[in-house]
């Protein structure tokens, strides 16, 4: 072949590759997540490294990422936030083996355990690393503390490159739990109404609306509302407990995720909605005024009156130090039912049943 007649070639290729659909010239390339790369039709899992900072020890984060053969939008799910929440975090380890990638439109990342040193010491609330409770330094911080470094890597490799995230949740350790999720109103009014839509397909019927986040990307603190204020539409959801991962909890976090796959047009099928959600339009977390012993009276589910006395904390010696009493009527949607706690930390959360007339 003379050169001429290679260089014309290679010169109409080029011109009918300008006017090709970039997914048809890329052939729908390979999704990556940090060193975790799938190609279209292939999930693939790894770990993202969050290197050691001088004396500061690092982690990783086990994830995986389902790339659909078809185009579609990306769902961030993130498990593990507090490594001591069983239930999500075992159902998504199960969860990326039933979702076949070539039925799949889009994308999937999942974050199996965000706070390794915490699943792996088994501590409740905060890292054994820094002390740090990871759901409350978002956004992060690169040269920051362990958990602040957490937070930074998720929020640049799963928030940052989703549409939509999903941060799974359950009780913890410590905590008896009734399935609930957050509706969080921090973002603007077309980010606030997807989010909603994400609850009401997720499944759950009690949900709190969330009206105290910060709006500031800068400050977002939690999960889900770093992505909200980032323009992403997400949920907080709450299932299980008690560090237990009984089949009921995680068939409610699997259960949840797919309809939510199928809300996004992402599986083929109609998401299972809440049908008749009960909105808690306001929610309040009762702490401990002293280091003690907590001795639950209530369930989680239970209908309370204003008053009613939820636990009482005792000293060491068994004296009554705090009765805990229900700030408004509603409901129990958690109670610290292990007897163990601290100064300042929660011991039960109740929340006001919106009427039906308002809902």
């Amino acid at each position: 072949m003379s050169l001429r007649i290679g260089q014309r070639l290679l010169s109409t290729f080029v011109l009918v590759n300008l006017f090709l659909p970039a997914t048809v010239v890329a052939q729908h390339p390979g999704f990556s997540v940090g060193p975790v790369t799938a190609m279209p039709g292939t999930r693939a899992s790894g770990f993202l490294e969050v290197p050691a900072q001088g004396a500061d020890q690092g982690t990783r984060i086990p994830l995986t990422v389902v790339h659909g053969a078809k185009a579609g939008p990306v769902l961030g799910i993130v498990a593990g936030t507090h490594g001591y929440e069983y239930a999500p975090i075992v159902a998504m380890q199960r969860f990326p083996a039933k979702v076949d990638p070539k039925e799949l439109a889009g994308t999937i990342i999942i974050v199996h355990v965000a706070n390794l040193p915490s699943f792996l010491g088994r501590t409740i609330y905060y890292s054994p690393v820094d002390g740090k409770n990871l759901n409350r330094v978002y956004p992060g911080k690169a040269n920051g503390t362990l958990s602040e470094r957490i937070a930074d890597a998720i929020t640049r490799e799963v928030i940052d490159k989703s549409d939509y995230v999903v941060d799974l949740h359950c009780g913890d350790g410590n905590e008896a739990l009734r399935p609930y999720s957050y509706w969080m109103t921090s973002g603007t009014p077309t980010v606030n109404a997807q989010s909603k839509e994400m609850t009401l397909a997720f499944g759950l019927d009690h949900i709190v609306i969330d009206n105290e986040r910060s709006s500031d990307p800068a400050k977002s603190m939690y999960t889900a509302n770093t992505a909200i204020t980032r323009g992403k539409p997400a949920i907080t959801t709450e299932t299980g407990g008690m560090g237990q991962a009984d089949a009921e909890s995680v068939g409610l976090v699997e259960a949840g995720v797919f309809s939510l796959l199928r809300h996004f047009k992402m599986l083929p099928g109609e998401p299972k909605r809440a049908e008749h959600p009960i909105w808690i339009d306001r929610n309040e977390v009762l702490r401990a005024a002293a280091t003690g012993t907590f001795h639950a009276q209530v369930k989680p589910g239970l209908t309370i009156a204003q008053g009613s006395i939820l636990g009482v904390l005792t000293d060491f010696f068994g004296r009554t130090i705090q009765e805990v009493r229900a700030p408004f009527s509603g409901v129990i949607l958690y109670v610290v039912a292990t007897p163990p706690v601290s100064q300042g930390e929660p011991v039960a959360m109740v929340g006001h049943l919106k009427m039906p007339e308002e809902q």
